[in-house]
């Protein structure tokens, strides 16, 4: 085995994700950027600027023609991530990079991942904060029992949505609740303003609620302006266990613990490393590649918590509770019950007060 092996690597999209996987490639000793696809000749003209004798090409199937390469990221917009990467493994990939979400549907997601199964590579998607030295720090504490048993997950976040940032907040969720699983997502979206991001038509502003087979709940509260409950902060991170509680705050590298040994709490920064968090998936990526393993962890957690994000879109289309798992779930018709309103005594119904009968 040779681990001082460069792999030559090839990003399709040069938007955000895109530019952040190029920097990481061209900063990483393990690999060689040897081509960038992107329709926008706007964006190519960028990147020949940038990384000169990197070659750019408007049509990834061009590219993948006449490039040799060992690993392609894909970074494009969720929809196209399915074809991309079914081209891109067809060309015989030691490895492949696909950026979350996996697919603008679960049942995308699920074929984006089947599909790198099928070809026995390994394979990351590049959720940054279980990378970061801060968010490996709160993870190794938490599941080290530094608050107990985990109660509850609250989540804060400002100017950002379910699907685009949410979906981060929910992977990380379900690290730090490793062997449960959700059984149901009860969701409201509130759309009146017709905000889109990131090429999504999103929640102006959203409450997300999980149960998990443990007891576990996880509550999220996303949208344009959610107010935070922390002076200056837009988003809060709230961990509370059976014998502590843990604070975080997105991306920034500290965090607030108070349990027996820190009864008046503390607030501790963690050092940050000199690598990107895309950078770190590629280590890991090249780690897999060079011992010929592959484990597709990255991919099962962030399509699950891609299925939670589907989930609370689609609990707040019905008005209901999604039951999981999702492909199972059929969504009932929807109910002509104004909650909140007197019962007329008329049209059917279950009374609230002999539900023990029922349950018999």
């Amino acid at each position: 085995m040779n681990v001082t092996e460069t792999y030559r690597v090839a990003v399709v999209g040069a938007g955000s994700g895109g530019k952040l996987s190029i920097k990481a490639a061209v900063a990483s000793p393990r690999y060689e950027l040897v081509a960038v696809a992107d329709l926008s000749a706007e964006a190519r003209t960028a990147v020949e600027a940038e990384y000169p004798g990197v070659r750019t090409f408007a049509d990834h199937k061009r590219m993948l023609l006449e490039c040799e390469l060992d690993v392609v990221c894909v970074s494009t917009w969720p929809p196209t991530h399915l074809p991309i990467t079914e081209d891109a493994l067809a060309r015989g990939l030691k490895g492949v990079v696909v950026e979350k979400p996996l697919g603008d549907t679960y049942a995308a997601g699920a074929c984006v991942l089947d599909a790198v199964r099928r070809h026995h590579v390994p394979m990351v998607v590049p959720h940054g904060l279980l990378v970061a030295d801060h968010g490996r720090t709160i993870l190794d504490l938490v599941l080290g029992g530094a608050i107990g048993d985990l109660k509850l997950i609250e989540i804060e976040c400002a100017t950002w949505d379910i699907i685009n940032a949410g979906i981060h907040w929910l992977n990380f969720s379900l690290s730090l609740l490793p062997g449960d699983q959700a059984t149901s997502v009860l969701a409201q979206c509130d759309t009146s303003t017709r905000t889109y991001r990131d090429g999504m038509q999103v929640e102006t502003e959203a409450v997300t609620y999980v149960t998990m087979a443990s007891g576990v709940r996880i509550v999220m509260h996303t949208g344009d302006f959610v107010p935070i409950a922390e002076p200056d902060e837009s988003f809060l991170f709230r961990l509370v266990g059976s014998d502590g509680l843990l604070e975080f705050f997105g991306w920034k590298p500290y965090y607030r613990l108070m349990n027996r040994q820190n009864p008046a709490g503390i607030m501790v920064n963690v050092p940050v490393g000199a690598k990107s968090n895309h950078e770190r998936y590629l280590d890991i990526l090249a780690a897999q590649m060079d011992s010929g393993t592959t484990d597709l962890t990255w991919g099962e957690r962030s399509l699950a918590a891609l299925e939670l994000c589907e989930a609370a879109y689609l609990s707040g289309r019905i008005g209901g509770a999604v039951k999981l798992p999702l492909p199972a779930f059929v969504a009932p018709a929807k109910a002509e019950w104004d909650a909140g309103r007197p019962y007329s005594g008329r049209g059917g119904g279950r009374d609230g007060r002999r539900l023990a009968e029922i349950a018999r």
